[in-house]
């Protein structure tokens, strides 16, 4: 049986976290408001409703493509102070598309129809929000990317006086589906999905990301975000380039998250990142993060508690403290140098497979 100083490959790792990253794009639809009122905010993700003021409001189903909107959630989790704004304002929905469903060919949006529930409402956004939206940002959509493209409905009280206006646009949502503040249209964004160095991220048993606190149980600590845009200004960078230049570039950030490679050594764990599929790059993405993980004998991500900058007794490793390392000498003479005693290289370096984002 391998010791927990063993450097492993990161194979199925790497699947796993893929995995994780392509499953955590939170797609949320709401039902928010109409011209003269508001109604409740339910989101696709949680299933929870939440009441909203009945204050007059700016009118959501005037605004056209292009427009954005804004909205204040309360401690209650009450939605109130809908209007549009400026783009280069916080908001959280850019409109890519209006829809009139009352043109939809079929009776199902009638003048006796009732509101669509949040099921049907996932079906209008593919049908009718996804390809107008890639659209509006001229073919640059990162599927696995921070912006998720939801509907807005007019309230129960607008639906029911005949509005059938229906808003299509692009929201970067927290783990929950709420739509957060961001500033700047989509289209001038990095779409990549990153952490901030210092946050920690579990996969849960549904391969769903989350940013937690790193005194929780986690299994990455993100020490790095790297911008690949100037590394590759002319073309799709493939997998293989993207490992050449992140290898030494996370490595370091590890060393330099941790304190110095011995740091790094004593903690056991492993330096890693992501990397970004074509499809990703192609939509936008540029920006990818470096971490680090323990990985298992199953090749699977060792449950992390607490800061590895903490030291030995600062953090847990599937709830022991890093195992004693041996010494050694000398600690590091450079990228190309061999692995510590006790320990094996994965690839041509001490970092297992970067995970795709």
């Amino acid at each position: 049986m391998a010791s927990r100083s063993t450097w492993r490959t990161g194979t199925g790792v790497r699947t796993l976290l893929l995995a994780a990253l392509s499953g955590t794009v939170a797609i949320g639809s709401y039902t928010l408001v109409a011209e003269g009122g508001v109604g409740s905010g339910t989101t696709a993700e949680s299933g929870t409703e939440s009441s909203v003021s009945s204050e007059p409001v700016a009118p959501f189903t005037t605004a056209d493509q292009g427009a954005c909107l804004t909205w204040q959630v309360d401690d209650q989790g009450g939605v109130t102070s809908f209007e549009q704004t400026d783009c280069n304002s916080e908001h959280r929905f850019e409109i890519s598309a209006r829809e009139n469903l009352a043109t939809y060919p079929t009776s199902e949006f009638g003048a006796d129809a009732e509101l669509p529930n949040q099921t049907r409402q996932a079906q209008l956004r593919e049908e009718l929000c996804q390809s107008p939206t890639v659209r509006y940002l001229d073919g640059q959509y990162d599927p696995y990317g921070k912006y998720s493209i939801a509907p807005i409905l007019p309230s129960a009280e607008s639906w029911a006086g005949g509005d059938r206006t229906m808003l299509c646009g692009l929201q970067v949502t927290d783990e929950k589906g709420v739509p957060q503040p961001t500033t700047g249209r989509a289209a001038d964004q990095d779409q990549a999905r990153v952490a901030e160095p210092g946050q920690c991220m579990r996969v849960d048993s549904s391969s769903v990301l989350h940013t937690v606190p790193c005194k929780d149980d986690h299994h990455i600590e993100v020490t790095l975000k790297e911008d690949l845009a100037p590394v590759f200004p002319d073309s799709t960078p493939s997998t293989r380039q993207q490992d050449d230049h992140l290898r030494e570039v996370c490595t370091q950030a590890a060393m330099d998250y941790l304190g110095g490679e011995e740091q790094l050594y004593q903690s056991t764990l492993q330096p890693y990142w992501g990397s970004l599929p074509t499809e990703s790059w192609d939509g936008g993405s540029r920006t990818v993060n470096c971490g680090l993980v323990f990985g298992n004998e199953e090749d699977s991500f060792a449950t992390l508690k607490g800061s590895a900058r903490d030291g030995r007794e600062g953090f847990t490793i599937d709830g022991e403290p890093p195992a004693e390392q041996p010494d050694r000498e000398p600690i590091r003479r450079g990228p190309s140098a061999e692995a510590p005693a006790g320990q094996e290289q994965s690839g041509a370096a001490v970092t297992p497979e970067a995970p795709a984002q």
